[in-house]
This record gives C-alpha cells, structure tokens and sequence, in this order.
C-alpha cells in the first residue's frame, strides 16, 4: 500500500516508547517504577468520575488557566 510523505513521517511516541519497554521489563519479573505516561495503576475513584460527567453535562469542556477552574 503506498502512503503519503505526511504519514511515513509519523513516529511512535518516545514516551509510549519507554512505557512499553518498562511493561516488558516488569513482564519478565525485572522491579521497575514506570515514570513515563504517569498514568495511575488503580481505577479512577468514583467520585471524580461524577465529577467529570457532571462538568461535561454542564458544558464546562473548554481549556482552563494552568491553575485550572477557579
């Protein structure tokens, strides 16, 4: 299949990277803190889940400043 010049470009993600080889580390038993996506290892708590559908229910979907909504 040919693909244009834009789309051979496209790489995969240094970050995705180091999180994939942390995951194969930890796979063959190797202890291994993963700081690469920051991404928790427990389900999201059920309180901000209601948060967050009660923020999208109230349009509130815009970027906010660094600090976030006051």
């Amino acid at each position: 299949m040919n693909t244009s010049e834009r789309v051979n470009k496209i790489h995969v993600s240094p970050t995705m990277q180091v999180a994939a080889e942390a995951k194969r580390m930890k796979s063959e038993g190797i202890d291994v803190i993963d700081l690469s996506v920051g991404e928790p290892d427990f389900p999201t708590p059920h309180n901000i889940k209601e948060a967050a559908k009660k923020a999208i229910d109230e349009n509130q979907t815009r970027y906010t400043i660094n600090a976030g909504t006051v």
